[in-house]
C-alpha cells in the first residue's frame, strides 16, 4: 500500500511551494529521497521544505560541494547532495548519523544511496519543458 500524489508546477516558486506544503506534515526521523535530472528543481523543492519546517529558505543552496548542510527550524532539516559521490562513498558518509538530534533528512541524487530506508518518502521531479515540472510524491505505507 502506498500514499501517492502527482502535481504539476509552472515555475520555481510553485515547485518550492509544493515542498513547503509537503514539509508541513513531516516528522523528526522522516527521510525524503529526491530524484530528478540536473536542474529539475530538487533544490527548489528542498528550499520550500526548509520554509515549511520553519527554517530560512534563503539559506538553502545545493550542497553539491559541501555534501551536507543543516537548517534549523521547528525541526532540523539535513540537506544532503550525493551527486559527486559513488554508492561506495555514500556508504561511508554516515547519512543516518548526520545529526545529533532527530531531524528530517532530504537526499538529492538518492539513487546513489543503496541503504535508503524502505519507508522513506520518494520525490521524483521531471522537467516538462520550460519551467513546468511534474512532481510525483510517494511513500510506501509502513507495516506497523
Amino acid at each position: 500500500m502506498t500514499e501517492r500524489q502527482s502535481i504539476v508546477t509552472n515555475n520555481e516558486a510553485e515547485t518550492s511551494s509544493v515542498g513547503e506544503r509537503f514539509a508541513a506534515g513531516l516528522h523528526a526521523g522522516d527521510v525524503v529521497l529526491l530524484y530528478g535530472d540536473l536542474g529539475a528543481g530538487k533544490t527548489a523543492f528542498v528550499r520550500g521544505m526548509a520554509r515549511g519546517l520553519g527554517a530560512s529558505a534563503d539559506d538553502v543552496t545545493s550542497p553539491t560541494f559541501t555534501l551536507m548542510q543543516e537548517y534549523r527550524g521547528r525541526l532540523t532539516l539535513v540537506h544532503v547532495d550525493l551527486y559527486r559521490l559513488s554508492p561506495d562513498e555514500v556508504t561511508g558518509l554516515g547519512v543516518e548519523e548526520s545529526t545529533e538530534e532527530p531531524a528530517v533528512i532530504a537526499i538529492e541524487w538518492a539513487e546513489r544511496w543503496k541503504g535508503a530506508p524502505e519507508e522513506a518518502w520518494t520525490i521524483r521531479i521531471t522537467d516538462s519543458g520550460g519551467d513546468r515540472r511534474q512532481i510525483e510524491i510517494e511513500r510506501a505505507a509502513s507495516s506497523e
